[in-house]
């Protein structure tokens, strides 16, 4: 897990420092939407923080472990955009998002994915997402 000046903007992006954007959900609040989940989850991988990726993972589609650590070159984020958000009901939701990375000191790439949430009794979960090129 790597540590975080918690002066510093938050890693999803929000000009809100850590401790008032991601670090509570980190520390096992309750997302209050999918979108927060996606800033979050998004947090998490640039912190290094396999515990919340699992923890927020729908136990359904939720790997073993994510190995984050054993990842070589690993990936440097560089920012997180949300593209759009769609509430299916009160329980599902999906959110399109673009995360740019860059593995050692090669070309910025960027993920593009639609993922899916399910809430649970009042929590949010990752279910699923669909790569998009």
């Amino acid at each position: 897990m790597k540590l975080i000046d918690t002066l510093t903007p938050c890693p999803c992006g929000s000009p809100a420092g850590y401790p008032q954007c991601c670090g509570p959900l980190h520390s096992g609040a309750a997302a209050t939407s999918a979108t927060q989940l996606v800033r979050a989850r998004y947090s998490a991988y640039v912190l290094l923080r396999e515990d919340f990726l699992l923890a927020s993972w729908h136990a359904g589609t939720r790997p073993a472990s994510l190995r984050l650590t054993a990842q070589q070159p690993s990936p440097s984020w560089l920012g997180l955009e949300i593209r759009q958000q769609r509430s299916d009901d009160d329980e599902h939701a999906s959110v399109e998002f673009v995360a740019r990375y860059r593995l050692g000191g090669g070309r910025a790439q960027r993920q593009h994915e639609i993922s899916r949430f399910v809430r649970e009794d009042g929590q949010w979960y990752y279910l699923d997402g669909e790569l998009k090129h």
